[in-house]
């Protein structure tokens, strides 16, 4: 590779031989387009005609008066086309795939979202599409199971490892080394080998740019600290890039399951358990053992259990150019109900950790601060998981119904 892409200690691509030539085409395709004014011009028509961007900065009135602290306001990348931030990556990589002439789009994905946005994608450009996504995941987000087929996707359940996105990730690559010539990843998240997180941060910056430019048309002035869920990083690189060279704190909030201390989490910045490796092409924090194997994860959210975490927050966690927390389970349903009831916004659970960390620290802020929360998800993918917290009776009468009735 000409460029390794190291931020700090971390990043980086290691590499098979038979995928440098890939990874070389890859990276000329993307230099050439951030090098291009034209690019970025056809990417934001794109994205406002198709995904109805700009996403819009909604001030919180009702939870702003609940804690009595900062002026909380939701970037709402819930209303992004396909219900999350993933459009705005797949979007973008697929200008690129229609540059490099290639017919095949393949996808790893966790909560489905990045599923569906990529099953999108190719069904608006014509690419034949094949999504991973663990058996487990599977599972647990069938509702986006059922569109991406329904958009034309072939969806490939993994058995292998712990059937979750690390798994996913890693059938992704064995298809991708078999048909290289044809076919490209759209790797959804803001890690593995050099140009992906540059990439993938590039095209979620948007996220940012609108957010900076939106508060200081409503408010005049920046807010005192923003707040991302944090699993691979994506959607938190792209609210962060807009405030990184502004006095304003960047909060990431890691999925910490049942505990930090349980060993049931997904918290690699904010916890004891990770520690500096490489593994899917890059170097980063993960959570592995003293023998470099990875253990298995937990969150009540399938999008933020994966082990590794961006090479770029691994850096600026290094450094404390951005800080990290992390959010129960139970903290996480508890800020997804409150959004709920006060504001009739239903977030993702993956989103939901966002507000859990913002929700903890509000009302230490004064009224003259202001907090931006990045929503980068909308939460009906998550139906069937919510029904189980919330232990909701009227729910489960409806799926004994439904499977009464399918078994005749």
């Amino acid at each position: 590779m000409k460029n390794r892409g190291y931020y700090g200690n971390y990043g980086g691509a290691f590499l098979p031989e038979i995928l440098v030539a890939t990874f070389d085409e890859l990276e000329d395709a993307f230099e050439n387009a951030k090098s291009d004014p034209s690019f970025w011009r056809t990417y934001e028509t794109l994205m406002a005609s198709y995904s109805c961007r700009p996403t819009p900065l909604t001030f919180a009135e009702n939870l702003t008066r609940k804690f009595g602290g900062a002026k909380i306001y939701i970037k709402r990348e819930d209303l992004n086309h396909t219900g999350a931030h993933k459009a705005n990556n797949v979007m973008g990589q697929g200008l690129l795939v229609k540059k490099m002439g290639k017919k095949r789009v393949i996808a790893e994905t966790g909560a489905g979202q990045h599923g569906v946005a990529t099953a999108t994608m190719a069904a608006k450009f014509g690419f034949e599409c094949t999504i991973y996504m663990g058996e487990v995941d599977v599972m647990r987000q069938r509702p986006n199971v059922f569109w991406m087929e329904q958009l034309g996707a072939t969806v490939v359940p993994v058995t292998d490892g712990t059937r979750i996105l690390k798994d996913a990730i890693n059938e992704a690559f064995r298809d991708w080394v078999t048909n290289m010539d044809t076919t490209h990843y759209v790797l959804g998240t803001a890690c593995g080998p050099h140009p992906f997180p540059e990439m993938v941060s590039w095209f979620q910056s948007i996220i940012g740019k609108e957010a900076r430019k939106q508060i200081l048309e409503i408010e005049g002035k920046l807010p005192s600290r923003v707040y991302a869920c944090v699993g691979g990083g994506s959607n938190a690189m792209g609210l962060f890039s807009g405030f990184r060279d502004d006095p304003v704190e960047l909060v990431g909030v890691e999925a910490g399951g049942h505990g930090v201390n349980s060993g049931m989490h997904a918290s690699r910045l904010c916890s004891k358990d990770a520690s500096p490796g490489i593994a899917q092409g890059y170097k980063t924090y993960f959570l592995q053992d003293g023998d470099g194997q990875m253990k298995e994860t937990h969150s009540i959210s399938a999008g933020l259990d994966y082990v590794g975490v961006s090479p770029i927050l691994s850096d600026m966690h290094e450094k404390g150019l951005a800080r990290f927390e992390s959010a129960t389970d139970d903290e996480v349903v508890d800020a997804l109900r409150l959004t709920m009831t006060h504001e009739g916004i239903i977030p993702a659970l993956e989103s939901a950790h966002a507000f859990a960390g913002a929700f903890r620290e509000v009302s230490s802020l004064s009224k003259d601060d202001i907090i931006i929360i990045n929503q980068s998800g909308r939460g009906d993918k998550d139906i069937f998981t919510v029904a189980d917290a919330f232990d909701d009776p009227k729910w489960k009468q409806f799926i004994i119904g439904k499977a009464k009735s399918y078994n005749g």
